[in-house]
């Protein structure tokens, strides 16, 4: 196989990754693990095992303290807000609906990144903001005929919003950092904000089926470092936006499983719905010309901010390289 036909691989594999944490997450609840043990289990797991690979590969060698500071900032701030909506949100409604919402993102760091000045207007843009409008419209009024939570909608629009924030945040903070070094920070500054709210509420309930350990494992593990080091791979060589792109079968991964998994299913009003957004996702995505070279004949990004498709922790985030992780 080919390098680019690898790297195609690597980031399906990582959406298919990051596409089931949806399904692994309401499994866990199933089992009776509460929201918040399963975010601490998930993210101290993630952390020890990416510091621990940080360690061997010298991803966090020589990192000044305001570097350091700053990555742990972003897991603890603003990925583990983004992350604790979308889990809450989950609670509340289907895997798949929450799926969608949250692909409201790469359109909400569109319009950030123009509002902030390091991307301009087009035609393109505009008509994707359009596209992406609609679709969310009939996502929403597909379901609107009663199975539609309002709280648990809010929460995952407040998910999507949080995501924007940390991506946006995180552009120019990431940059300083290697990719899997800022994982590893990421993941650790969010341990340490559901650890300090799990010794509020009295400390880790871990009364669960044994299986919650398996599917908290498989968060951990599967969803979140193996689907951020594939990601890793594969936008390393295809480059970030064809990354992107192709992430954008997270969500049609977690409609198909949740199918099979609990038979939720979406109205056809959804279903176009949902197809309309992905749709405007990767047209937002689409290179409009190649990167510039740098100095040493590397491609670079052009403007402050890769408008990523898929929640990573900083690359792209997701190095997605300028800086955005999922959920």
């Amino acid at each position: 196989m080919s390098i680019v036909g690898m790297g195609a691989l690597f980031c399906l594999l990582s959406a298919a990754c990051f596409g089931a944490m949806a399904i692994f997450g309401k499994s866990a609840y199933d089992a009776g693990v509460h929201v918040g043990d399963l975010l601490l289990l998930r993210f101290a797991i993630a952390a020890v095992m990416l510091l621990v690979i940080a360690r061997k590969t010298g991803a966090l060698k020589g990192l000044s303290r305001r570097s350091i500071a700053a990555g742990l900032a972003m897991g603890g701030v603003g990925y583990a807000t983004q992350s604790g909506l979308f889990f809450g949100a989950l609670e509340r409604m289907d895997a798949s609906l929450l799926a969608l919402i949250l692909y409201a993102y790469p359109v909400l760091v569109m319009i950030g990144a123009v509002a902030l000045g390091c991307e301009k207007t087009s035609v393109r843009r505009v008509a994707a903001l359009l596209v992406a409008s609609l679709g969310t419209v009939l996502v929403l009024g597909g379901a609107a005929s009663g199975s539609l939570d309002g709280l648990g909608t809010a929460m995952g629009f407040g998910a999507a919003i949080a995501y924007t924030a940390y991506i946006l945040a995180g552009d120019r903070i990431g940059a300083a950092i290697p990719p899997v070094g800022l994982a590893a920070l990421v993941c650790t500054g969010a341990t340490i904000t559901f650890g300090l709210v799990s010794a509020v509420r009295g400390g880790p309930d871990l009364d669960f089926a044994p299986a919650g350990w398996g599917w908290i494992a498989a968060i951990a593990v599967i969803s979140t470092v193996a689907a951020i080091l594939m990601f890793f791979a594969g936008m390393a060589r295809v480059g970030p936006s064809t990354a992107s792109i192709l992430s954008t079968l997270e969500p049609v991964i977690t409609v198909a499983l949740a199918a099979v998994a609990f038979a939720e299913s979406l109205a056809p009003l959804q279903l176009v719905g949902g197809a309309l957004v992905l749709s405007a996702t990767a047209v937002i995505q689409w290179p409009t010309r190649p990167a510039a070279p740098d100095s040493a004949g590397a491609p670079v990004l052009a403007g402050c901010v890769a408008l990523a498709a898929e929640p990573v922790f900083g690359v792209d985030d997701a190095g997605r390289v300028d800086n955005d992780e999922r959920a």
